[in-house]
């Protein structure tokens, strides 16, 4: 398959008056997988639309491999689209749905058929070729989709939510599907969702979107372990990081939910909050110093951890603790973080501090 860069330059998009897009910039690499993820209304599928020409560009510039293709109709920019809704030919078989991706292509019968033959043995769908939509699963249904778009040979895959329909242990299975495939293929994908953990399995890198601004760019590590600010720090990531704010007395930082808290590193700002992920803040054991202490008011267990949700000075704070024995609600318990899972953010820029 070919495989190619795709850019995206100063790109907005205006609807009359009102700007949902301000100028992102992008560089997905040559069979790179990309993931646009961010709250619904961020701007993640309207840019992969105007990237497969679907909608117009208010201004920018977007390149696939050496090529502006701003105006370029959809059918020139080889791409090819896979969409939250399969939008496959009920009275079709299975064979003639992805074959119809091949539908205004100069290649003889033969070779169309050869090429069908090969993505349905890609997608491990060999023995489903004969049937009718009816007789297959959701999954099913979605690799035929994925195999209509897989037959054209395009550059770059774009897939708009295209697991949100399936339920969530056929969601998993068709994670493993699609990067499995893209192991396979190699060919450019930029995927988007609203789900931090299909960004977060799938991902070579995933693109952060709030409010039509890009927020980071980064591998799933880097966004995970260094958020650059407080609302990614809260998005990636469930539970979501705990946030408590701070004012900042000599070395250590003052929180409004009671206790004082050595700072891990040094900052040149008054107001702080300290992020901790549930998964780092832990029952302190014997030899630790706590953190901060807090009464259990509600316990969730998970299996080989429980989550605990503590009130510490009035301020709601989640933690960890082993899934076999753990506190009950109603008691008291010390908390303990490791200082380089302290996370520390300008309260009032909400950047990340160092």
């Amino acid at each position: 398959m070919i495989v190619a860069t795709v850019t995206l330059s100063d790109l907005t998009k205006a609807y009359g008056k009102a700007e949902v897009l301000h100028g992102i910039n992008l560089d997905v690499k040559d069979g790179e997988f990309v993931v646009l993820v961010g709250p619904s209304g961020c701007g993640k599928s309207t840019t992969l639309r105007m990237l497969a020409g679907l909608e117009e560009i208010t201004s920018g510039e977007i390149s696939i491999g050496d090529r502006v293709v701003n105006n370029l109709e959809p059918k020139e920019r080889n791409i090819a689209m896979v969409f939250q809704n399969y939008a496959i030919y009920p009275h079709m078989s299975v064979r003639k749905n992805i074959g119809f991706g091949l539908h205004t292509s100069k290649m003889s019968k033969p070779e169309k058929e050869k090429r069908i033959d090969e993505v349905a043995a890609i997608l491990g769908m060999t023995e489903l070729l004969e049937r009718k939509p009816s007789q297959l699963s959701g999954g099913q249904r979605q690799r035929v989709a994925i195999g209509r778009a897989m037959v054209r040979d395009p550059s770059v895959f774009l897939f708009d939510e295209p697991l949100s329909n399936l339920d969530a242990q056929l969601r998993t299975q068709m994670r493993l599907e699609i990067k499995k495939l893209h192991q396979r293929v190699g060919t450019t994908i930029i995927f988007v969702t609203h789900d931090q953990v299909e960004a977060m399995t799938l991902a070579d890198r995933i693109v952060i979107m709030k409010d039509g601004y890009i927020q980071q760019v980064g591998t799933p590590s880097e966004v995970f372990l260094k958020p650059k600010n407080m609302f990614v720090a809260q998005f990636i990531g469930a539970p979501s990081m705990n946030m408590l704010k701070g004012t900042v007395e000599g070395d250590s930082v003052k929180l409004e939910a009671g206790p004082t808290i050595k700072m891990p590193h040094k900052a040149d700002v008054k107001d702080i909050t300290i992020g901790i992920r549930p998964s780092a803040l832990t029952t302190a054991k014997e030899g630790q110093t706590p953190l901060m202490e807090g009464t259990v008011s509600l316990v969730e267990p998970l299996g080989t951890e429980t989550l605990l949700y503590l009130d510490v000075g009035g301020h709601e704070v989640i933690a960890s603790a082993p899934g076999r024995v753990h506190p009950q609600p109603g008691e008291k318990i010390a908390l303990y973080a490791d200082a380089e899972e302290i996370h520390m953010f300008d309260t009032n820029t909400q950047e990340a501090l160092a």
